[in-house]
């Protein structure tokens, strides 16, 4: 029995070998792209503690264990991972940053299992502030950055309005900062969440724990 709605701290690949094959309706995950970012310590106007994992990306295994344990996926950064350029793509997902800077990226791409749902969604957000999202301002409230990569919940929460149904476990190997999480408690659906990086982790839960108070608040 696998125990859902939280982050566990640990090797993905660890993890996954005990999953049943199809357990999960829907993985959404961002691996490690190979760019050395996480090793720069400083993106925008937020500092970070440099680190490797960024130095290597994913093998061919990830991948298989990936499509063993989950029924469908969104992979962010799908252009930079061989494994997925032989697959074929039906339908991806763009994000437009709406936040032109030299040093990034102005959109980021996700390949996906899906057939027919290719979708473009704007939503400017630069990890510290809440900016335009569908052309409606956001309120100005600052976010919290504990992580280099790190997205944004609004994003993750509209992949789940659009990709997942009522009653879908979603699965994040690379949880990073908890944003999956926090959109799952947000909408309701079960998840599981693995962090490798003992400082992500803690910080992390420090995060869901804060959004399950909120929650229960609102309740």
């Amino acid at each position: 029995m696998i125990e859902l709605n939280k982050i566990i701290h640990g090797d993905c690949m660890d993890v996954m070998k005990d999953i049943p094959d199809n357990y999960f309706e829907l993985a959404i995950v961002d691996p490690p792209y190979g760019l050395n970012i996480a090793k720069m310590g400083s993106i925008g106007a937020d500092k970070f503690e440099p680190k490797t994992w960024d130095s290597i990306i994913p093998n061919d295994y990830y991948f298989d264990e990936l499509f063993r344990v989950s029924q469908n996926q969104i992979i962010w950064g799908g252009n930079y991972f061989i494994k997925l350029w032989k697959l074929p793509c039906k339908d991806f997902i763009i994000w437009n940053k709406l936040n032109h800077h030299p040093n990034r990226s102005d959109v980021e791409f996700a390949w996906t299992s899906f057939n027919g749902l290719s979708k473009y969604f704007e939503y400017m957000w630069d990890g510290n502030r809440y900016g335009t999202v569908n052309n409606i301002q956001g309120v100005g409230k600052k976010t919290i950055r504990i992580h280099p990569t790190q997205k944004p919940v609004a994003l993750y929460k509209w992949l789940l309005h659009n990709y997942a149904k009522q009653g879908d476990k979603i699965l994040d190997t690379h949880s990073g900062s908890g944003t999956t999480a926090m959109a799952c408690i947000d909408m309701g659906f079960d998840y599981l969440c693995i962090e490798k990086d003992k400082d992500y982790f803690e910080a992390s839960v420090k995060r869901i724990n804060k959004e399950n108070i909120k929650i229960k608040m609102d309740l």
